[in-house]
């Protein structure tokens, strides 16, 4: 069942998100050469609890082994999809970084990720961040154009495929609010399998491309978290968390001035 936000509820949404977006400030400053993933995850949480408000990731059970998620952030380095635990893995130039940051704050979530270079990347692989956060962008664009969620899901793989690249399947966006895991499932590709769902007010959902440079062959590793791709090739993933309002899409995870990647 989808719980629709009334105006209220989307304006304390916002605080959330706003908060996660001061958060991304600190992580995307810290992607350089010489940083441990875990000192990225430590400013990160202590961030977020000195703005009493709760790391969304820390705790919640994986999927399959029950193993808690031990970190406020997920970080994910070159091959790794999502869900990547920081530890001492030290950044190295060229590498890339996706930070996924998710925090509740009285009682409202706010969910968003970012695929960062880490000092001079390659520009096949610059080309890959590029075309996810264009994936995204598109997504936020095509809202007031259509009327089912499927359609941009179409559009938003063709654009990826026309580009060479390939969309990860079986890992969706996802209605948010009060939890961070809601319905609507929100797929980055067309898929029958999936209910479709309707363009209208009160939807609040988190839409998050994954973007792999080779195929869209996936694997989960021992750590019962960390989701890589099958032939060791970079992945890149973007997210913001979106509500759709009489006024159109409303970014809440945009900063102050409603700028963010994937917004002009």
């Amino acid at each position: 069942m989808v719980y629709m936000k009334s105006g209220q509820e989307i304006a304390e949404m916002r605080k959330a998100g706003l908060l996660v977006w001061q958060a991304h400030q600190f992580a995307a400053e810290m992607a350089k050469p010489g940083v441990s993933t875990a000192e990225m995850n430590e400013a990160v949480e202590l961030f977020i609890e000195k703005n009493h408000a709760l790391p969304l990731f820390k705790g919640v059970p994986s999927a399959t082994g029950n193993v808690p998620f031990p970190a406020a952030a997920c970080i994910s380095v070159n091959n790794e999809i999502v869900h990547g635990i920081p530890g001492k893995r030290v950044l190295r130039d060229g590498d890339i970084v996706s930070i996924d940051i998710g925090c509740k704050l009285d009682g409202w979530c706010g969910d968003a990720a970012v695929t960062v270079p880490v000092g001079t990347i390659k520009p096949e692989v610059q080309r890959l961040l590029d075309v996810t956060e264009e994936a995204l962008k598109l997504a936020i664009e095509l809202i007031p154009q259509r009327t089912k969620w499927s359609e941009i899901a179409r559009e938003m793989e063709q654009f990826v495929k026309n580009a060479g690249f390939s969309v990860v399947e079986g890992l969706v966006g996802h209605g948010i609010g009060r939890a961070l895991w809601e319905s609507p499932q929100v797929p980055n590709y067309y898929t029958p399998q999936i209910a479709d769902f309707p363009l209208k007010p009160g939807y609040v959902i988190a839409i998050e491309p994954m973007v792999n440079m080779g195929t869209n062959a996936i694997m989960l590793r021992p750590d019962y978290w960390t989701i890589v791709t099958r032939d060791g090739k970079p992945s890149a993933h973007f997210e913001h968390t979106i509500a759709i309002t009489d006024k159109g899409p409303f970014v809440l995870t945009a900063g102050p001035d409603g700028k963010a990647w994937a917004i002009e």
